[in-house]
């Protein structure tokens, strides 16, 4: 794959692969049964990306989940949307190493072809397959517009000897080959045609499933899509066809991992009336702020790292020209340096429009991303499904409020991040404005309500935030450069990778290393180090791997010998030499196990040293032989990824410092390694450039101002940090702030973020990340920075004990980072504190078996 996976596009792929060899097996077997089973994952998560892996994996293998590649395999990637494929057919193209462009094949009108070619993925949209399309012509001998001889014999059309539905046939019924079809979008197509209350004709992708008169129904089926319920349904209520458990990605992942944008800003009026002209032109000042955002990114970034945002102006579905004219008119008087032929229109009509003076081009929704020169995109509902442009960064929508579904639909067109990662520390990089003037407050809170709850029948992903005319935040310029100093230094954790493959994990880190000019020939030393290790376990293990190697050497059997006369049978064992072939084999095994790239050098390293081989090729064999061995040897494994592991770790504590000096991408891929940890790991905290900050908050109707606060590390123009904290966090604010030295605080983010310090703890066998409420920072007699951590939190929380025993567990580590470490709780009518730094603490809080019952301890003591 060209690029990493996340970790939970890993597990999905993995999960694929089980279902899909599953799948193989049954068709392949004595029952020849057919198998379906889903993915469903929100919008955003990369499916096509994943798809690509899967691809990639059942065409050539995946030595990672071990699987074997299946060497009969053809796809048909099947959707309704011919644009839709093509967008599909180059997204995979982008994301697989090794699948080319002669192994993504559009099926057009002149495909002819007995049976589909393994190792390709075919596409296929609905339109090829309707009556009357030239590559099903024929299929249908009762087709009134065939042509026929004198004799009556059909003549196919343009002579072509197979309909695809006779291809689709051949290619089913060869027992070499195994036919897969990929439904993306998968909900669509599955209830039957026909009148109201009629059952009609089955759907064609319901006739691909079943099949269709003589030609059966194809293998195996995987759907794919945000909302697969409908699919699902209709798989359960299928004769014939076994379902596989279905393949769910956690939304919370997606949203964890960057791709998805963390807020959408909702802007409305605060009065009665038609302000539509003076919210276009704050939707256009929007769009100017952004544009020039990100070439100020850009240009400090370098390397590319380009966006060029764009408006989304949202129309009703029977839109007066004339006032679609007076709204482009209006955003040109605002912007007047915006190109005048940057409109284009995405309307279902596929035509250019005329809006008064300005002729407005149709653009393909899919082309939309691609297309910079588009700042302001006409659109009206959804678009089209499956359509995605994550450089839409402002939306302004003359819909009417009661069309809240649609602008919910379209905001989840707009949330993927631009560059596929988090910005780190800028909430208006990593953020969506959209703008209401038709709304009230009440609906813009059901929208809200919507975004932020998500809906599984929708696939939407539920946005950690969604915020309502908020403020943004910037660095206070009051604090002194040796806070932020501070700031950065502290050590945030990251979650463990279930999934984590160290060697895998230390080669990437290697690359990136030599990649960055820090650590040259960074490969050929990980490899160096590994090597030697490998060398000690041959020499600790020297009496088991001899056994296994002789294991390698001779393949062991039993002959059934069949007595004719007696009736009787026994069985002989046999023991032969072990052939090339059986020796390779080994050794590709055992490279699954010590990873294929450290086999490969392993290999070259011993047969330079095998001084009693005749020649190298021989070495060769010796070595695989020996590597083949310490695959079957359980402890390898566990030695091997723990040396990796320390030596990758000791790396990236070693040059974490010259990593800070480099572009945010060219940390990401250090941040995005160090999270490939089976432990949790230590990452440095970014300094926040930008926050976007609620003013106001909005329950059950009634709108209430939040106070404001001063000497936050982040603040407006006027010093000031409007925030919403409930009594006992005013309670520690208020007390810590008024400490002698305190310089200033900060409010810690509860989401994933760069800018926010997490903690790990377990948890009913799940490792998970404590975000503390508030860092207070004060300058010491010596004049140096010091920070503090204090974390109020309900003593009546199910985690609450786990949470203290995951500061406890922070506090041993970095403990000399700070000058306390305390959590806060109120108990029975009183405000107490632990102080996670003293030792006592830490083992009493490992022994209870409650929170409060830590708080009600003697270690415990009055807050304030």
């Amino acid at each position: 794959m060209k690029f990493t996976l996340k970790d939970y596009q890993e597990e999905a792929v993995g999960e694929v692969l089980d279902r899909l060899e599953e799948a193989r097996d049954d068709w392949h077997g004595k029952r020849a049964r057919k198998s379906a089973f889903s993915l469903t994952a929100t919008t955003g998560a990369g499916k096509t990306v994943m798809a690509a892996a899967v691809f990639e994996a059942l065409f050539y293998g995946n030595d990672d989940h071990e699987f074997e590649g299946d060497p009969g395999a053809v796809v048909i990637w099947f959707s309704d949307d011919p644009s839709l494929n093509e967008q599909s057919k180059w997204r995979l193209f982008q994301a697989a190493d090794k699948l080319t462009v002669s192994d993504l094949v559009t099926v057009e009108n002149a495909f002819s072809r007995e049976k589909f070619e393994p190792g390709k993925v075919y596409f296929l949209n609905t339109q090829k397959l309707r009556a009357g399309s030239i590559l099903v012509r024929g299929h249908d001998p009762d087709d009134a517009g065939l042509e026929r001889t004198a004799t009556g014999e059909t003549l196919m059309p343009d002579l072509r000897a197979h309909t695809i539905w006779q291809t689709i046939q051949n290619t089913i019924e060869d027992p070499d080959l195994t036919l897969y079809l990929v439904l993306d979008e998968a909900h669509r197509g599955m209830r039957d045609g026909g009148n109201a209350g009629v059952q009609g004709r089955p759907t064609i992708v319901k006739q691909l499933i079943n099949g269709t008169g003589s030609v059966p129904g194809i293998p195996i089926v995987w759907g794919i899509s945000a909302t697969v319920k409908r699919f699902n349904d209709a798989m359960a209520g299928m004769t014939g066809r076994s379902t596989l458990p279905n393949v769910v990605v956690d939304s919370k992942k997606v949203q964890n991992s960057g791709l998805i944008k963390d807020t959408i800003k909702l802007d409305v009026p605060d009065e009665t009336g038609d302000f539509t002209t003076v919210l276009l032109r704050r939707g256009t000042e929007r769009l100017r702020a952004m544009t020039k955002a990100w070439a100020d990114y850009g240009a400090d970034q370098g390397q590319g790292e380009t966006v060029q945002p764009l408006m989304v102006l949202q129309v009703p579905n029977n839109p007066d020209p004339n006032e679609i004219a007076r709204w482009i008119d209006t955003i040109f008087e605002t912007w007047p340096d915006l190109p005048q032929n940057c409109v284009a229109n995405v309307l279902g009509e596929h035509r250019t429009e005329q809006f008064g003076s300005h002729s407005v081009p149709y653009v393909e929704p899919e082309r939309v991303q691609e297309r910079d020169d588009v700042r302001i995109l006409i659109a009206k509902d959804a678009i089209s499904t499956g359509w995605d442009c994550p450089r839409a960064e402002v939306m302004v929508s003359f819909r009417a409020a009661s069309d809240r579904t649609h602008i919910t639909q379209l905001l989840g067109r707009m949330v993927r991040s631009p560059l596929a990662r988090r910005i780190p520390g800028n909430d208006q990089l990593n953020a969506v404005d959209c703008i209401l003037p038709r709304f009230d407050k009440a609906t813009v809170k059901a929208v809200a309500d919507a975004l932020m709850q998500g809906n599984d029948a929708e696939g939407d992903t539920p946005l950690r935030r969604v915020l309502i005319q908020p403020v943004e935040l910037f660095p206070n310029p009051a604090m002194p450069d040796a806070l932020w100093d501070k700031f950065v230094s502290l050590p945030s954790q990251s979650l463990p990778k279930k999934t984590a493959r160290p060697v895998k994990r230390l080669t990437a880190l290697a690359h990136e290393l030599a990649q960055d000019g820090l650590l040259p020939n960074a490969g050929k030393k990980a490899h160096a180090a590994m090597h030697k290790v490998l060398d000690g376990i041959r020499a600790d293990l020297a009496g088991d791997i001899a056994k296994a190697r002789a294991d390698v050497l001779t393949v062991e059997g039993q002959t059934l010998v069949a007595d004719i006369a007696t009736g009787g049978t026994s069985f002989d064992a046999f023991v032969e030499a072990a052939d090339y072939a059986v020796i390779e084999d080994a050794y590709r095994r055992a490279g699954r196990i010590i990873s294929p790239d450290l086999a490969t050098s392993y290999a070259d390293y011993l047969a330079a040293q095998n001084e009693d081989a005749e020649d190298f090729e021989d070495a060769l064999i010796d070595a695989h032989t020996d590597i083949a061995a310490l695959g079957l040897i359980d402890a390898v494994k566990v030695r091997l990824e723990q040396a990796a592991e320390a030596l990758a770790n000791e790396w990236l504590a070693e040059y974490q410092a010259k990593v800070a000096l480099l572009t945010d991408k060219r940390r990401d891929a250090y941040r995005e390694i160090s999270e490939l940890s089976a432990t949790p790991f230590d990452v440095r905290l970014a300094k926040p450039s930008s926050r976007l900050q609620p003013t106001k908050a909005l329950e059950g109707g009634k709108e209430t101002i939040l106070p404001c606060f001063t000497d936050h590390l982040l603040c407006d123009g006027d010093g000031q940090c409007p925030d919403e904290l409930n009594g006992l966090e005013t309670k520690v604010q208020a007390v810590e702030m008024q400490r002698e030295g305190r310089v200033g605080w900060y409010r810690n983010p509860s989401r994933t973020s760069q800018d926010s310090l997490g903690i790990s703890y377990d948890y009913a066998g799940d490792t998970l990340i404590l975000r503390p409420d508030f860092l207070f920072f004060s300058v010491d007699a010596s004049g140096a920075v010091v920070a503090d951590i204090v974390d109020p939190h309900g003593d009546f929380l199910a985690d609450g004990v786990s949470k203290l025993r995951g500061l406890a567990d922070y506090a041993e580590k970095h403990g000399a980072n700070f000058g306390r470490i305390e959590a806060v709780a109120e108990v029975d009518g009183s405000v107490l504190a632990l102080d996670l730094k003293a030792h006592d603490v830490r083992e009493m809080v490992r022994s209870v078996a409650t929170s409060r019952e830590a708080y009600r301890s003697q270690w415990s003591t009055p807050y304030g």
